[in-house]
C-alpha cells in the first residue's frame, strides 16, 4: 500500500502548527489530539451500533429533559475519560451532565484549558442511521492555575474561545476544528486509523442556495423569521435563487453541509420555547466560532452569538448561522444591527 506523505495526519498538522509558535507550550495541540482519540473510539461504536446492544434509550432523562440514548452515555464517558487522563484539561462541561466536572489533581489543576462538549449531537437519529456528531469548544481558564477550575471558567462568552470543532460520523468520519488562524477538516482514514488533512483552510461561501429550518414549526416562529422564510421560498434566478430547503434534524450534519457549500441554518425561538432550544455553550458558541473564522456570521436574531454573556451552564438560545450575505439578508428582517 502506498501512503501519500504529502497528506498530514491530525497529529502531524498540530505539531507543524506548534512549530510556528516557539513559545507555545503544546497544551492545545495535545488537547486536540486527545479529542481526536476519543472521537475515533466513538466512531467505532457508531459504525457497529446496529450489531450490538447499544442502540436505543438508556432509560434515563438528562438535564435537558431529553431521553438519554445508550450511545450518548458511551460517547460522554469516552470524552470524559480521555480528557481526564490527558495533561491539558482542568475540567469539562457536558450537555449530558447537570454540572461541570473538575479534574482535581496536580497535573489537571496546572492545565490552562477547560472543555465544553455535546458528546453526541443528533442522537435522536441514531436508530435510523442518520449522520450524528460531536461538538466541542476550548476556553482558556480565568481561575488561578495550580488550583481547581471554577464555574467562572465555563461561563465565558463565546468570543473567549481558543478553539472549537466538531466530528461528523457519516459516510466518512470528519473532524473539523477552528482556531483564530483558520478552519481545517480532517477525514478519518480507516486503513491507518488516523485523521488526515482533507479540507485545509475551509472558507464558508459568502452566499449559498440552501436554507435549513424546521418548517413544521413555521407558525410558531416570530413574524420577521416567517417573512424571511417566505423570501427564501420565493427566490428566483433574478433574485439570487432558487433556494433549496434541506433540513436533516442533526445540527452537525446541517451546519457542516452549509459551511462547505454555502447556506443558512436557522433554529429560531418558538411559542413553546421562547428562549430557543439549542444550548448556547455546547452547540451555538462552538459553531458560531467555527463559521465566523471561516468568514460567515452567527446571531441569536438580536445580537452576535459570541458576544452573549452566559449565566447558566445549560442556557438555551435561538440560533442563526451561515453564509455572510444570507445572514445579512436575514438581519434586514429581524432588525439585528
Amino acid at each position: 500500500m502506498n501512503i501519500n506523505r504529502n497528506v498530514l495526519t491530525l497529529d502531524e498538522f498540530t505539531i507543524q502548527q506548534l512549530r510556528n509558535f516557539p513559545n507555545a507550550t503544546g497544551e492545545l495541540s495535545s488537547l486536540l489530539r486527545d479529542i481526536g482519540l476519543a472521537s475515533k473510539r466513538v466512531n467505532v461504536e457508531v459504525n457497529k451500533a446496529g450489531l450490538v446492544d447499544i442502540l436505543g434509550d438508556a432509560g434515563s432523562i438528562n438535564v435537558q429533559g431529553e431521553d438519554v440514548k445508550k450511545l450518548d452515555i458511551f460517547a460522554n464517558n469516552q470524552f470524559m475519560g480521555v480528557l481526564k487522563h490527558g495533561i491539558s484539561c482542568a475540567g469539562v462541561g457536558s450537555e449530558e451532565m447537570d454540572d461541570f466536572v473538575v479534574f482535581d489533581d496536580e497535573v489537571s489543576n496546572n492545565s490552562k484549558y477547560v472543555v465544553m462538549f455535546d458528546p453526541l449531537d443528533g442522537s435522536g437519529n441514531i436508530d435510523v442511521n442518520v449522520s450524528i456528531g460531536t461538538i466541542f469548544s476550548v476556553y482558556r481558564r480565568v481561575s488561578e492555575r495550580g488550583k481547581p477550575c471554577t464555574k467562572e471558567d465555563f461561563l465565558q462568552a463565546g468570543n473567549r474561545q481558543v478553539a472549537a470543532g466538531y466530528v461528523i460520523y457519516g459516510s466518512s468520519t470528519m473532524l473539523v476544528y477552528a482556531t483564530r488562524r483558520g478552519v481545517n477538516g480532517f477525514t478519518l482514514d480507516p486503513s491507518i486509523g488516523e485523521f488526515c488533512l482533507s479540507h485545509p483552510n475551509i472558507k464558508c461561501p459568502e452566499v449559498g442556495r440552501i436554507y435549513s429550518v424546521n418548517h413544521g414549526n413555521f407558525f410558531q416562529y416570530d413574524e420577521p423569521v416567517r417573512q424571511y422564510i417566505d423570501t427564501c421560498q420565493r427566490k428566483t434566478k433574478d433574485t439570487g435563487g432558487p433556494y433549496t430547503q434541506r433540513y436533516i434534524g442533526s445540527m452537525v450534519a446541517d451546519v457542516h453541509r452549509n459551511l462547505i457549500k454555502g447556506g443558512i441554518f436557522m433554529y429560531p425561538n418558538t411559542i413553546d420555547k421562547p428562549k430557543g432550544k439549542l444550548r448556547l455553550l455546547y452547540e451555538c458558541n462552538p459553531f458560531a466560532f467555527i463559521v465566523e473564522v471561516a468568514g460567515g456570521k452567527a446571531t441569536n436574531g438580536k445580537q452576535r452569538i459570541l458576544d452573549v454573556q452566559p449565566t447558566e451552564l445549560h442556557q438555551r438560545s435561538a440560533f442563526f448561522v451561515g453564509s455572510r450575505l444570507m445572514m445579512e439578508e436575514l438581519e434586514s428582517y429581524t432588525g439585528k444591527v
